[in-house]
């Protein structure tokens, strides 16, 4: 089994797998588009003296999720640190892209008292950060409890108090994603148009493939133009297969991946469906035909229903969890482009309202720029 939380930092290939020719499926069913092999430099083949990966079916067969901390790999002193670097790389890299969204709030504590007029001016700056008014007033109360019982007097350490408030939040929400149990684990991803769905399914797969999973992609999003063109590159970049109609029906496209996937011996079918808002009725009942068809193809599936959410819109991410949860069930979110919003907040918007658990955070548009949501990280880098 999978699990991808706190996972060990990704190792790329030792050398691109030359692609074989697809098992046959089952009558009926198209055959998956060939993938190519990117030339891009963030696939460069890493050194020969890297490990190679343990074998997928070993890791399947496992009924223990990897741990939160990586396993101890033998290395001479020299290659030890590389291996912590790109975890370290992410959080630095975390503080600048929620810089905007901390600079309201860290301003707070430049002052010399702890008085009310200290909380009013971190209220105003939460609430200003799309928290909401239950986080805020959650964060609040736990915040003031916290300096009674430490008897802190300084307004700085009042910051390091605050982070701690936001990690006791946050921490429900804190979650991993474990691939395994079942074979295909067929994971549904939705979201609105423009949220970077088809980008993250693209990270998702790379994300994937590190871990040992083979993965197959589904191009169910026939709604908007060029979108399953946008998908066969990603499929490309990974060098996974994916299966694609042109014109198809989604739900038909969806079935035929989840039933290539069995056959085929895939450990993940991803399915990338239509962007749509969830005031538009009509496309909302199309995600539930989609759900519906993808359980004639597999009756426990999907597995995981993913939402992805732009972390520029605010509150209005809450009311998209609200509204894709009551039409899916969701199980885990995707937040992306929290380097470009002030509005970072809403993170614990949903921790007080809907605690959906946050798989994914992202802040750029490299493969490496999203990565597994830690609590403690996330409040850390925020208050920075």
């Amino acid at each position: 089994m999978f699990s991808f939380f706190r996972k060990k930092p990704p190792t790329p290939p030792a050398t691109p797998a030359p692609v074989h020719e697809p098992a046959p499926l089952t009558p009926g069913l198209p055959p998956a588009e060939p993938a190519r092999v990117d030339s891009a430099p963030a696939l460069a083949p890493a050194p020969t003296t890297a490990p190679a990966p343990a074998p997928v079916e070993a890791l399947v067969q496992d009924p223990k999720p990897i741990a939160a901390a990586p396993q101890a790999v033998e290395k001479s002193s020299s290659e030890a640190v590389p291996a912590v670097a790109p975890r370290l790389s992410w959080i630095d890299k975390l503080k600048v892209g929620l810089r905007k969204t901390g600079t309201g709030l860290t301003t707070v504590f430049t002052g010399t008292r702890i008085d009310e007029a200290l909380y009013e001016e971190l209220e105003t700056a939460l609430l200003m950060a799309d928290t909401g008014v239950k986080a805020t007033e959650h964060l609040l109360a736990d915040l003031k409890k916290r300096v009674k019982d430490s008897r802190t007097t300084d307004p700085a350490a009042v910051k390091g108090l605050l982070a701690d408030a936001m990690v006791a939040l946050l921490a429900p929400l804190q979650k991993p994603l474990q691939i395994g149990e079942h074979k295909p684990t067929v994971i549904m991803v939705a979201g609105v148009n423009g949220a970077g769905k088809t980008t993250s399914i693209g990270k998702l797969t790379r994300h994937l493939a590190d871990a040992g999973a083979t993965v197959l992609l589904a191009a169910a999003d026939t709604f908007r133009a060029a979108a399953r063109e946008q998908l066969a590159v990603w499929a490309d970049r990974n060098t996974v297969e994916i299966i694609t109609q042109q014109g198809g029906d989604p739900a038909a496209v969806s079935f035929d991946a989840v039933t290539a996937g069995k056959a085929r011996g895939r450990d993940v079918v991803l399915v990338d469906t239509a962007g749509r808002l969830p005031t538009q009725l009509h496309l909302m009942e199309e995600l539930r035909k989609i759900k519906r068809v993808v359980q004639k193809a597999d009756a426990t599936a999907p597995h995981e229903v993913l939402l992805v959410i732009d972390g520029n819109t605010g509150q209005n991410a809450l009311a998209q969890v609200k509204a894709f949860d009551e039409a899916l069930g969701l199980t885990g979110l995707i937040i992306t482009k929290l380097d470009g919003t002030a509005k970072g907040g809403v993170i614990c918007a949903i921790a007080r309202e809907k605690p959906v658990p946050i798989y994914f955070i992202g802040v750029g548009e490299k493969l490496e720029d999203l990565e597994t949501f830690d609590a403690r990280e996330f409040a850390q880098a925020l208050l920075a």
